[in-house]
């Protein structure tokens, strides 16, 4: 008995042994703050933790049990931290400053390395090598001011390691803005080691001048690709590593709208094509998702940002075309997708989409309803379906929006075992009435958990599932060792709010980490151990059903069978879930096995631009509806019917199927159905009429760059007020606005998609996308104004940010006055800026640090009666919540390319002076030329600032009808003034006789008076043309040819005495429509004009046509007579039509005007037209041309003639990098003049073969390459202040005067070494050209405070300082201010006109003071391609929490989001939760 009783005693120890072994094991630790960052070391029980309060880091080696302080590393010093990517032990803190730690070894020794400049603060800070893990870049910031924490003066650096900071790093290049190693990816192999990409600054620093450059030698030199195939694109904006591609984004002048480049070798890049029905890649509205090794996935915002969705594409195997996957995708604001791909199992994705997606897009305030969807065929298209929850009803799970946790939300490594909070139901419930369900089969099926929402982690490859609530206040922690069937508990000695659960990032291990807040804040971690759960180790028996493993497949068939999946059956041998054994393979990842499948039309998609008929995955593939396939080279050109084209489908990208079906095999299409009609060699025509006697206004919205459209539109206002577009060129054309009174139209001169129509009341009409949608603004405060002042202004980065100019208390004509408001969501919500305004404007220029709410106003000081009396010039940049006044007493002010310039009255009343900013904030006052005083009622004209100086003409004879003034120009920060030429002739509007050439650097064409002596006493004006080649600093009558247009000696003078006989052109003043200008945007080296030969300037009525193919050196006469002209295809097309006269015939040449080829457009009893106009797209790239007139006796109507000469040919010119002749249809070309040598340097351009018969299509970049510098002559220098030209043309003290004081540019520049002794002249600001003729340096002195440097010498630069700072090279591209000339300006103002009334024009129709070079390039933030670079940023600014749990490595590498604000990962610190 006693025995029986000691066996029992000995039972019962036994047993509560066994039931002890079966519990976690649990150790807690207090923590002083509760972690900004934390994350385990890959493969280790090492954990990092950052307390961001203290700025200390902590670790623990043994899965949180202990921790310690890291060692080597000061208290308080550490500012950040972040793991090394592709190397287990390595990690780095950084210093606030120029001090940071590395460890090698996982945090358990940490060596200090220095940098030269502290971390940037918009870049991540270390870019890191996929192969060589001590290949590191640093991304650093230089700045001005040493306190500036938000970076404004600063500009980029980058620095590289090859040693991981052993030693010390070496500059890589500065002006960075992004760099990246090609090899950034474990699997991107095709490129050397060495290789770096960088976006650096273009012509200028805004984000549309931003050029890629590729070196493979740390920039010693370096190439920038041609990213568009045969040419460079400006505008870059992103660039990140994606699997085995390198993405780049590119955004160009004009768009917000986004391209992106894909290259697998950095050598060859294509631009991805989105299916033609999507809406374009918006800048910040686009994620990069997860993507896989074969193919990227993108989610593309279709909605406003405000309650976003999406729809989701997938590319082919090479990056560049994407096929549309699942639509109403549901996004954050962020940025963030509700999307993932099961970890390690291939083809299956969950998504979240928006049930209610109608209502939300008819209202962005409506609740989105939101269902989780699945499939198994990595997400191609009608292969979705919903979650199959208990009881077979409908499961919908939170995803990556919420963030309820870090890393992966649903899958692990462990082999088809998922776990998410949700609820069952038609849609998703609130987080609080939400379960924890499971899913042990890949997610085709899914039981419920544990009942309230949890957090949840996956341990030991699937062996144990942990939770803990995530509603309330808990001491509990749940866990499941069967997969999630039946669960246990384990009491926590703390109540806690959790905020973290986690284990290492492959889930190999049963050790578990919780971080939790107790109810009075303090934060604890808890150490969870379920090693102890677990009798033995499982033991893998492949042979053995009764094992411990189970042969688990990916997917089954409806028959319970193994099912193909993306070409193969996959398979994992993982633990069965009723066995109490653990998998114990620590930081082993489970490897998936596979048996591959012959193909099935299941293996295959729809191509791009197909579809399936009925959207249902067994349907055919058919062309989407408006799509036609382009047509193959050769094919339909001889009457054939078909032709081999594509048959509709692709393989899935990834897909392993062999044998079996292939549907990707070229089928027969008909030729009628290609995208346009095999070349005919015929021009063609169409013709329509409209009511009214003329076209009051149209608009040409050209096309971006980066954007994905391809359309000619044109919109366009009747007298009638009827409002019409055409989105083919005028073939077709439709009435838009049936019964709106528009009475203006104001093109978004920054956003050329968007256009706004204004009407006599408080009412508004807009389009966001070229006219396809076009909708009323939610409010207007106020109708437009009366005093005609332009009625909105745009902002040139914010799509919604406008200001309008409306009129207030205007009952009585005594009070009514001008009020400005600003929107900034385009007109949901108007604030007022301030009353009694003249012109309101956002600025923005290149120096200026306050980018988005800088605001200048005229005012009307007194704020009294209507508007009248002094105004003075204000500006705020919140809004004028504030204001400075810059300006007491203003006539006007002018934003331009690189300068503001600010006509303001002298104090003593009678004068006018002009003031000059290159950053919106501090003005210098123009130095006129010494004894030029400007009277008070004479004007200013802004000409142009797109050489880094600006053109100012100065009225000197103000008398009406007789009007002339001075040409002065700038040096490069817009203060000192020279005299450029004088005397040069201007009207009454305040157009000056001054036009600039847009394709070749420093060419111009003005008109002198030359007896303007007489003509200021009443004498008629005569004119003569002159043309400058190196951007006014020397003038010359242009040549005359000999020979007229028929190949005669015209007799008329001796050309060889250009002093008596010379080329003389009707200019701006003479133009009925001032757009009408000598030059094009786009083609080359090409002007014409209407003029005469000999010593004067004639009637417009005996003049004739010319034309020069060399920028002006040459010219010939083309026709007798007076024509219109217009240029098509980049030049390769010319036409002209008479100019003036009934007429049924143009001319057009191919060949740059060397013949000329009639076609007759009326026929049929059609009547002759007089043309007053003949148009094409403003950069000249169209084929495509109207001309618009009337008809005799046609009464009150008017008409349009389409001609198209796209059936001339159908031939698209070659383009190749090689520079002969021979080597495509282009040839290398360099101006004649000044010995080809333009600005110091040679350089060459690409001009079609004028005898081969093709089409150039998109433009082409020009200049195509600078060859080399040219030594400094003459042509490289003008005129210093007090100097001008004599009749020798050589620079002359002007009599009384003094030479200017030089050394007065030490003051101005601190770092200024010496100065130069003045010789008369100063160097142009755009020259390059190095040594020659110095001809602005003479005897050199030091500046004070530099004696040693200067004795040292000539390390440093010589030149001329500038006044207010040094400018960035700001070279404009040649498009900018023809572009505004000829689009936005549309005829009605082209120069800025500062002191004179703008006469009698109607206030709806005038539109805004514009200088004509006003457009500047936008700058952009970076947008959502870059990765983990917002959510570091984010970090330091806001002190956001940044944990990495699970698989989150792998979100990291490859889920693209910028400013991803993860401080919801463990909820608020200050979040009433009780």
């Amino acid at each position: 008995m006693l025995l029986l009783r000691v066996w029992s005693l000995v039972a019962v120890w036994l047993a509560t042994q066994a039931l002890a072994k079966k519990s976690p094991e649990i150790s807690k630790t207090k923590l002083d703050n509760l972690p900004s960052v934390f994350f385990y070391f890959d493969d280790s029980p090492v954990i990092l933790t950052l307390d961001a309060h203290a700025n200390n880091v902590w670790r623990s080696d043994d899965d949180g049990k202990s921790w310690n302080k890291v060692k080597g590393v000061p208290d308080g010093a550490a500012w950040d931290i972040t793991e090394h990517p592709f190397d287990k032990k390595r990690a780095y803190i950084f210093g606030e400053k120029n001090e940071h730690w590395y460890t090698k070894n996982r945090g358990a020794k940490w060596h200090k390395f220095k940098s030269e400049v502290p971390l940037s603060l918009i870049q991540p800070p270390l870019i890191f090598h996929a192969e060589k893990p001590e290949w590191i870049l640093y991304s650093g910031r230089i700045c001005e001011d040493e306190d500036d924490f938000f970076g404004r003066s600063c500009k980029e650096v980058t620095y590289y390691t090859k040693d991981g900071f052993d030693s010390e790093m070496k500059k890589l290049r500065e002006g960075t803005h992004g760099c990246m190693f090609a090899r950034g990816t474990p699997i991107f192999k095709e490129a050397k080691d060495e290789t770096v990409l960088c976006i650096v600054n273009g012509e200028t620093s805004y984000t549309e001048s931003r050029k890629l450059l590729i070196s493979n030698n740390w920039f010693k030199n370096s190439e920038e690709p041609k990213l568009d195939g045969y040419k460079t694109v400006s505008g870059l904006a992103g660039l990140a590593g994606i699997q085995k591609f390198v993405v780049a984004a590119v955004k160009t002048r004009g768009t917000d709208e986004m391209a992106l480049y894909v290259t697998d070798d950095t050598k060859t890049w294509h631009r991805a094509e989105f299916p033609h029905d999507h809406g374009g890649l918006r800048e910040d509205a686009y994620t990069i998702l997860e993507s896989t090794p074969y193919s990227i996935q993108v989610d593309v915002l279709t909605t406003r940002a405000m309650n976003p969705m999406g729809s989701l594409f997938t590319s082919n195997s090479n990056g560049t075309y994407f096929t549309r996957n699942l639509d109403h995708t549901n996004r954050a604001v962020e940025g963030l997708v509700d999307f993932e791909q099961v970890a390690n199992i291939q083809g299956i994705v969950l998504a979240n989409v928006v049930k209610n997606a109608e209502k939300v897009l008819e209202n962005p305030t409506v609740h989105k309803e939101r269902q989780s969807m699945i499939s198994f065929d990595d997400g191609k298209w009608d292969t979705w379906m919903p979650l199959k929850g208990p009881d077979d009803k409908r499961l919908n799970l939170y995803s990556v929006t919420t963030l309820a946790d870090g890393g992966r939300i649903y899958s692990s490594p462990a082999p088809g075992i998922l776990m998410g909070v949700g609820s069952l139901g038609d849609h998703l419930a609130d987080y609080k009435d939400c379960d924890l369900f499971y899913s042990e089969d890949g997610g085709l099926t899914w039981g419920k958990a544990l009942t309230d929402a949890h957090k949840y982690e996956i341990g030991g490859s699937g062996s144990v599932m942990v939770a803990v609530n995530d509603e309330d206040m808990t001491d509990k922690v749940s866990y499941s060792i069967d997969h999630g069937k039946n669960w246990e508990e384990v009491k926590l000695d703390e109540r806690i709010r959790a905020r973290l659960l986690t284990t290492t990032p492959d889930s190999t291990t049963l050790k578990f980490t919780l971080i939790g807040t107790s109810r009075d804040k303090t934060p604890y971690v808890f150490a969870l151990d379920f090693s102890g759960v677990f009798d033995r180790k499982c033991k893998l028996d492949k042979d053995n059903e009764d094992g411990d493993y189970e042969k688990w497949y990916a997917r089954l068939d409806e028959e319970g069978n193994p099912d193909c999946l993306m070409g193969h059956k996959q398979y994992f041998w993982r633990r069965k879930p009723g066995v109490n054994c653990y998998v114990g393979e620590d930081y082993k990842d489970p490897e998936p096995e596979k048996e591959v499948c012959e193909c099935t039309k299941h293996d295959f998609e729809c191509d791009f631009n197909f579809v399936r008929e009925n959207g249902k995955k067994d349907d055919n593939c058919v062309p989407a509806k408006g799509v036609k396939p382009s047509i193959p080279a050769g094919e339909c050109k001889k009457g054939e019917e078909t032709y081999k084209g594509p048959s509709g489908y692709r393989k899935i990208p990834g897909n392993d199927c062999k044998d079996g079906e292939s549907l990707e095999d070229k089928v027969d299409r008909k030729c009628d159905e290609v995208t346009t009609t095999p070349s005919n060699k015929k021009v063609t025509d169409v013709k329509t009429s409209f009511d009214g006697k003329r076209v009051a206004e149209y608009f040409y919205l050209e096309n971006a760059e980066s954007a994905s459209k391809t359309d000619e539109t044109i919109i366009m206002r009747t007298e009638e007020q009827e409002v019409w577009i055409t989105r083919d060129h005028g073939a077709t054309w439709k009435r838009i606005l049936k019964g709106v009174n528009v009475v203006s139209i104001y093109p978004n001169v920054h956003l050329w998609d968007a256009v706004y129509f204004i009407t006599p009341d408080a009412e508004v009409w807009y389009t966001l996308d070229r006219g396809e949608n076009i909708k009323k603004m939610a409010s207007v405060k106020t109708k437009p104004n009366r005093q005609g002042f332009q009625v909105i202004d745009f902002h040139p980065t914010k799509r919604g940010w406008l200001i309008w100019t409306g009129q207030k208390d205007c009952d009585s004509p005594s009070t009514c006055h001008s009020v400005a408001y600003y929107t900034k969501d385009n007109g949901e919500e108007w604030h007022q800026l301030l009353p009694y305004v003249g012109t309101c404007k956002w600025i923005r220029t290149e120096k200026q640090p306050e980018t988005e709410k800088l605001i200048f106003c005229e005012h009307f000081e007194t704020e009294k009666g209507n508007g009248e009396g002094n105004v003075e010039l204000v500006s705020s940049n919140n809004f004028f919540d504030d204001r400075q006044v810059k300006f007491g007493s203003i006539i006007g002010y002018a934003t331009m390319a690189e300068f503001i310039i600010v006509a303001s009255i002298n104090e003593d009343g009678t004068s006018l002076k002009a003031s000059a900013s290159i950053d919106g904030n501090i003005f210098a006052e123009a130095a006129f030329p010494a004894n030029f005083n400007v009277p008070h009622q004479t004007a200013y004209t802004v000409l142009d600032s797109e050489t880094h100086a600006v053109f100012l003409h100065v009225t000197v004879n103000p008398k009406k009808g007789f009007e002339f003034g001075s040409l002065l120009k700038s040096n490069s920060n817009g203060t000192s003034y020279v005299l450029s030429l004088d005397a040069v002739n201007r009207n009454e509007e305040g157009f000056v006789d001054f036009e600039k050439m847009k394709t070749l650097e420093g060419v111009a064409i003005a008109n002198r008076v030359v007896n303007a002596d007489k003509a200021a006493d009443g004498e008629k004006k005569r004119l003569r043309s002159m043309i400058t080649h190196n951007d006014g600093a020397k003038w010359s009558y242009i040549t005359a040819p000999k020979k007229d247009a028929d190949g005669k000696d015209h007799k008329l003078c001796d050309t060889s005495d250009v002093e008596k006989c010379s080329l003389n052109l009707h200019h701006y003043t003479d133009r009925v429509d001032p757009r009408d200008t000598f030059g094009s945007g786009s083609a080359v080296g090409l002007m014409m004009g209407v003029g005469n030969i000999g010593d004067a300037l004639t009637g417009y009525k005996d003049g004739d046509t010319y034309l020069t193919r060399d920028g002006g050196v040459t010219w010939k006469q083309v026709k007798k007579g007076q024509y219109q002209w217009e240029y098509g295809d980049q030049g390769s097309i010319i036409v002209l039509i008479e100019d003036n006269v009934l007429t049924d015939k143009v001319y057009y040449s191919l060949d740059e005007g060397e013949s000329w080829t009639t076609y007759t457009f009326a026929g049929n009893g059609d009547e002759q037209m007089r043309v007053t106009d003949i148009s094409t797209l403003p950069s000249d790239t169209s084929r495509k041309f109207i001309l618009w007139g009337t008809r005799e006796g046609d009464g009150n109507r008017f008409w349009t003639v389409q001609l198209d000469f796209t059936g001339l040919t159908d031939v698209k010119c070659d383009l190749k990098d090689g520079d002969g002749a021979d080597s495509d249809d282009f040839e290398p070309w360099s101006p004649i003049h000044q010995d080809g040598c333009l600005f110091g340097h040679h350089v060459q351009y690409n001009r079609k073969i004028r005898t081969h018969n093709c089409y150039i299509g998109r433009k082409i970049k020009q200049p195509h390459k600078i060859l080399e510098d040219c030594e400094c002559t003459r042509h490289d220098y003008e005129c210093d202040f007090n100097y001008q030209r004599g009749k020798d043309y050589d620079c002359h003290l002007v009599e009384g005067l003094a030479p200017p004081d030089h050394q007065a540019i030490c003051k101005e520049n601190k770092d200024q070494v010496e100065y130069w002794e003045p010789t008369g002249y100063r160097r142009l600001p755009m020259t390059t050209c190095k040594g020659g003729d110095e001809l602005d340096k003479s005897k050199s002195h030091f500046c004070p405070g530099h004696k040693e440097e200067y004795e040292k010498k000539y390390g440093g630069a010589r030149g001329f300082a500038l006044f207010l700072a040094i400018v960035l090279p700001i070279a404009a591209a040649a498009v900018i201010g023809w572009f505004v000339w000829t689009r936005v300006l549309d005829g009605r103002f082209g120069a800025i006109r500062l002191g004179e009334d703008g006469g009698g024009q109607s206030p709806f129709v005038r539109y805004p003071i514009i200088v004509i070079a006003a457009i500047v390039a936008l700058a952009v933030s970076i947008p959502a391609i870059l990765g983990a670079i917002g959510s570091w940023v984010s970090s330091k600014m806001t002190r956001t929490r940044r944990y990495t749990s699970r698989s989150s490595f792998a979100r990291g590498a490859d889920y693209s989001v910028v400013n991803t604000d993860e401080g919801e990962l463990l909820g608020s610190d200050d979040e009433d939760e009780f």
